[in-house]
């Protein structure tokens, strides 16, 4: 699995050998910090989408900017194993600027992939993806299934002044 995950400039070099084979590159992003059956869903029906399933993760920093200073709570070494170990991605790179803009503009995807949370004209790099012929796909979100949602359910569950008693 971790032969999956790749930097930037070997996972350029390898989708340009699979995209002059004809194969059709699929790319989306995120921070995926706990992994749930919502991500698990996203993921397989994305790679549905073409013959070759990119996931760019978050990097710790890139996280922290978005999701604010208690997270992640699963360092990015960590998630992109996790999501490296999902047998529908072929691919996984940990990127650490605030979007993946500059990866995308890098790898030229068939198609970006995001979830049904966005619109469309907001997705980032949707328009250099279009440009070049290729497409901008959103899918649907799992209802319910969230990293916030568990934490706020492992939160409601644990109290801190309970710490320790028996239980």
């Amino acid at each position: 699995m971790r032969d999956k995950i790749l930097d930037r400039q070997e996972l350029k070099r390898r989708l340009g050998e699979l995209q002059a084979a004809g194969k059709k590159i699929v790319f989306t992003n995120g921070c995926f910090d706990i992994l749930h059956v919502g991500h698990v869903r996203y993921l397989e029906e994305a790679r549905r989408l073409g013959d070759v399933l990119v996931v760019a993760v978050n990097s710790d920093v890139s996280v922290r900017e978005i999701k604010g200073d208690k997270r992640p709570l699963v360092p990015e070494g960590e998630r992109a194993e996790l999501v490296s170990a999902l047998e529908c991605v072929n691919f996984v790179t940990i990127f650490s600027e605030s979007t993946p803009l500059a990866l995308i503009k890098l790898l030229r995807p068939d198609t970006l992939v995001k979830g049904g949370d966005w619109r469309e004209e907001n997705v980032v790099g949707r328009d250099e993806v279009l440009s070049s012929g290729g497409r901008v796909r959103l899918i649907p979100m799992t209802e319910g299934a969230s990293t916030t949602n568990i934490i706020e359910k492992i939160l409601a569950v644990y109290r801190p002044e309970d710490a320790g008693k028996p239980g």
